[in-house]
């Protein structure tokens, strides 16, 4: 098998380029990432998906990344409910795009490893090594109860998760024929061809936040998603500064990302205006608390204190931090962000095709200027 980190010198995300990665997080869902109300949320439909890809294409945004979701989580807007699977999705917008990476997000326990090697083969040729594979061991319940899988432990979802892509990884390899006998996947006389783009391996990343999930993806992954501080930069720092030690300390290295919700316009009041207006005073309370209910978060189980907390967080970021402001502020958070040692980011938008036009005419120059981008 090709050495994972030689074989990225072909991979465009994580070879040279722009030194911070932008990528759109969430587009295939309805209702993108943010959980509001507001009529202008994000649609979700195919239609609106392609002309996004060719949108960012353009713009030079570097990737895409969708969401693996199979249930909403209902509320008023039925949040999520509407989804584009991702190997698809991705398949047909590498076939519509020249330059965009644009992942596969796929759960390792409802995807049989011949079939999902196939599938995402085939898009790595469509899109002529364009392809990349966010792997996750998933959490949501009724999901897997949807699929009659039973959800293991969270140590045995890694030890299945390292089967998996271990067998993934001889498939896209191994030119001879092989057997692969595992605790959890046993497979006879494996053959498989063609085999990925140009002789190399799709990027692969994972977002495990537990210290299982992270040390799974130093060990597997080419790019770990973890969330910033919300505190501090220098939080963040020491991070990023860790996850890049564990894998140095494997002989690897490994791309480290973060994810953030950014609201842009023209002035700062402008930009906390709208964003106030998404997701307080037209959030969808319904659906945060049941995101939050998933997650054992209610105000039974944990003092209201921490609810309130966590319901907040939910509404304004869904998890990624948010950047709100104008173009010199936004900006200026992306910096201290690479400052920090990023290698990238993947941002949502209530609207990403209605917003994304905006953001590259006047938040990608700056960046451009400070040496993080390169002009398309």
């Amino acid at each position: 098998m090709p050495n994972a980190n030689s074989s990225l010198s072909r991979r465009s995300l994580l070879a040279g380029g722009n030194a911070l990665k932008i990528g759109l997080f969430g587009a295939n869902c309805s209702s993108g990432r943010a959980v509001t109300k507001v009529p202008e949320r994000w649609s979700g439909t195919w239609a609106d998906n392609l002309r996004l890809a060719r949108m960012a294409d353009e713009a030079g945004i570097d990737f895409m990344l969708p969401i693996g979701r199979w249930k909403g989580y209902g509320g008023d807007t039925d949040y999520q409910e509407a989804t584009l699977e991702t190997i698809t999705w991705a398949t047909g917008l590498l076939q519509a795009t020249r330059r965009i990476t644009v992942f596969g997000t796929v759960h390792a326990p409802l995807f049989h490893p011949i079939i999902a090697a196939k599938q995402m083969v085939t898009a790595d040729h469509i899109g002529e090594g364009r392809f990349g594979l966010n792997i996750v061991v998933g959490w949501n319940e009724g999901e897997f109860e949807m699929f009659g899988v039973e959800q293991r432990d969270h140590a045995n979802r890694y030890d299945y998760a390292q089967e998996w892509i271990d067998a993934i990884k001889r498939i896209w390899s191994d030119p001879e024929q092989f057997d692969f006998d595992g605790t959890f996947i046993k497979l006879k006389s494996v053959r498989a061809k063609p085999k990925p783009y140009g002789g190399t391996q799709p990027v692969i990343m994972n977002a495990g936040a537990s210290p299982v999930g992270r040390a799974f993806a130093v060990r597997n992954c080419d790019a770990f998603f973890m969330q910033s501080s919300r505190v501090s930069v220098e939080e963040t720092a020491q991070r990023v500064a860790t996850v890049k030690a564990e894998a140095a300390a494997l002989g690897r290295q490994i791309g480290v990302f973060t994810v953030g919700v950014i609201t842009c316009r023209p002035t700062m009041k402008e930009a906390e205006d709208y964003h106030h207006h998404v997701v307080v005073d037209q959030a969808d309370w319904a659906a945060v608390d049941q995101l939050l209910a998933l997650r054992n978060i209610t105000r039974d189980t944990v003092p209201l204190e921490e609810f309130l907390r966590q319901r907040s967080q939910f509404a304004h970021g869904n998890s990624g931090v948010p950047i709100i402001g104008d173009p010199d502020h936004i900006a200026g958070q992306l910096i201290e962000l690479s400052r920090a040692g990023l290698t990238g980011i993947a941002v949502s938008l209530v609207n990403y095709a209605d917003e994304l036009p905006y953001f590259r005419a006047e938040v990608l120059p700056r960046l451009e200027r400070a040496g993080l981008r390169v002009p398309v």
